[in-house]
């Protein structure tokens, strides 16, 4: 996994700065200013964070959401669609597809832009393409 994150940072490049913060994402949304721009990669690795760290679960999304609505940047989420496999055989990771889905759901409703990327074809599902 290591190398994987350091794949994408050099990838990425010295103009970006990353922040790692397991599940208070809420106050780097909040130290924002107009002049950035926010890349939350991943809501998918934050609610699996939330979820083996045992933390409140729906107070941690309201939390997320919260601070997303009023982030002064302009955010972009990546999240990933896990409900459309089968179903898993064990509880725990029903439990996170159907969290998932759930989380999904509020981050789509909330937003103004929501694109799904399938093997790397872009579909936009709200909005207009930015």
């Amino acid at each position: 996994m290591q190398l994987k994150v350091d794949r994408h940072l050099s990838q990425r490049g010295d103009g970006w700065q990353t922040i790692e913060t397991p599940v208070a994402v809420w106050d780097v949304l909040a130290a924002r200013t107009s002049q950035e721009a926010v890349l939350l990669d991943c809501a998918t690795m934050w609610l699996s964070n939330v979820m083996l760290g045992a933390h409140d679960l729906p107070t941690a999304q309201a939390q997320l959401l919260d601070a997303l609505g009023s982030c002064k940047a302009p955010v972009v989420v990546v999240t990933n669609e896990v409900g459309q496999g089968i179903v898993p055989d064990n509880a725990l990771s029903r439990e996170f597809r159907e969290a998932q889905g759930r989380l999904n759901i509020a981050l789509a409703a909330q937003a103004d832009c929501v694109l799904h990327v399938l093997a790397g074809l872009v579909q936009v599902r709200k909005g207009e393409m930015p």
